[in-house]
């Protein structure tokens, strides 16, 4: 599967990384960062394939702008 973050949106709240400190950082610009990720060319958004989702699912159902979403 596929976490997929949509960086540029982020308004830095920090619920992914309190929710998921394994997968999620905040960084020096003030927005979260999706450890490991890579940033998909023709999209934009970091994305980072896993085999399982664990607490990323509470990433998105945390964040309050809806960036961060999982493709199965």
């Amino acid at each position: 599967m596929k976490i997929i973050h949509e960086r540029e949106k982020c308004i830095g709240c920090g619920a992914c990384v309190a929710t998921c400190p394994n997968f999620w950082e905040m960084a020096d610009d003030g927005k979260s960062k999706l450890l490991g990720s890579k940033v998909n060319q023709k999209t934009k958004n970091y994305e980072l394939e896993t085999e399982k989702a664990g607490c990323n699912q509470n990433a998105v159902d945390g964040c309050p702008v809806s960036i961060i979403h999982i493709e199965k």
